[in-house]
């Protein structure tokens, strides 16, 4: 057989059983499963009749791109065909990420690791079991101080918000996280901090951690590697200038992009990378799922140890937020604080 003929070959063996054909439901084995892929700007993806989420089938790559998975497959005919990475996510946007390498090891500077910038969009799988869920573990996140999970042992809730803008929420949601005793972390752009000061200062005076969201909100795979440090001091030293304070080093990566680089990085900065384990599509403040929908949501899925994620932005979240943190105390849970996480091994 000729060289071309091995390339298929491999081609062929490699990839027939790990593509989705069209239609395939890949979304679970389980119906009680669901897979979620959140982000604050991804698509929608669709509900199905028992309400569990289905992905999109996956389309064909274009010319160009099957044209350097060959490249890259012809490449590695004499390596370890466990150097192969597919991956074809190029933006948030993407609804399904498909990896089969096993977890990467540590890079090295001398040899930087195969899918080292590879980009990624956080995802979890849901469940209706008050459990912790799965999450996209390609990676082990933990050799880099990220969390998506906390004290899984105990009935304990870490509440985050995100706030890339304002949207007249914030005011009222202070409000009522005073009114119930509960601690929060609010993750801040640099232009959230230099056009709502005050708001920004009530968060630190009330007990609340402010965490770095980004200067200008990018997926940090896109930047180099003094552009994503840049970004993480630039936020930090403007919040210490208005609050007088250090910004705490908590860091949440707009839209939940990231790659091994990226997290790489940002541990060197000294920061903890902080995804979620609870989210829902609550950032479009056009196609809000009103009051009850919100509460529904949180009290369907809140588990041991998780790691909330509501937008500041959402009508729904602010009209809701007063029940769901009274049913979840009622549950038996307590709010802690990002500080309260447990150490990682």
């Amino acid at each position: 057989m000729n060289r071309i003929g091995i390339t298929a070959a491999l081609v062929a063996s490699l990839f027939s059983g790990c593509i989705p054909s069209e239609g395939q439901d890949i979304s679970s084995k389980n119906n009680d499963e669901t897979w979620y892929y959140s982000s604050e700007n991804i698509e929608n993806t669709e509900n199905t009749g028992n309400d569990r989420q289905q992905i999109n089938p996956s389309t064909p790559l274009p010319i160009e791109e099957e044209k350097q998975e060959e490249n890259i497959i012809e490449n590695n005919i004499e390596g370890n065909i466990e150097d192969l990475i597919y991956d074809p996510v190029e933006n948030q946007n993407e609804d399904i990420i498909y990896d089969p390498v096993e977890a990467p090891k540590q890079p090295t500077e001398t040899s930087p690791l195969v899918g080292y910038n590879d980009k990624k969009s956080w995802w979890f799988r849901r469940n209706s079991e008050h459990i912790p869920p799965s999450a996209q573990m390609d990676i082990n996140i933990s050799q880099y101080d990220a969390y998506y999970l906390g004290d899984t042992q105990h009935k304990v809730i870490y509440l985050t918000f995100d706030e890339g803008y304002e949207n007249g929420y914030t005011p009222q949601i202070l409000d009522i996280l005073k009114e119930n005793d509960v601690k929060a972390a609010f993750f801040v752009t640099k232009d959230y901090i230099e056009s709502y000061p005050e708001l920004v200062q009530r968060m630190v005076d009330e007990g609340h951690i402010v965490g770095n969201h980004s200067v200008t909100h990018s997926d940090m795979p896109d930047l180099t590697d003094d552009e994503i440090k840049g970004e993480l001091q630039e936020c930090a030293d403007y919040f210490k200038e208005v609050t007088g304070v250090d910004m705490p080093k908590y860091f949440r990566p707009p839209a939940g992009v990231y790659s091994i680089r990226s997290l790489e990085k940002t541990q060197e900065a000294g920061y903890k990378t902080i995804f979620w384990s609870f989210a829902y599509q609550d950032w479009d403040i056009n196609n809000q799922p009103g009051k009850e929908a919100a509460y529904n949501m949180v009290m369907n899925n809140y588990h041991n140890g998780s790691i909330m994620l509501l937008h500041a932005v959402s009508q729904s979240n602010t009209e809701a937020l007063d029940d769901m943190l009274k049913s979840l105390k009622a549950e038996g849970y307590t709010f802690l604080s990002l500080d309260d996480l447990p150490k990682l091994n």
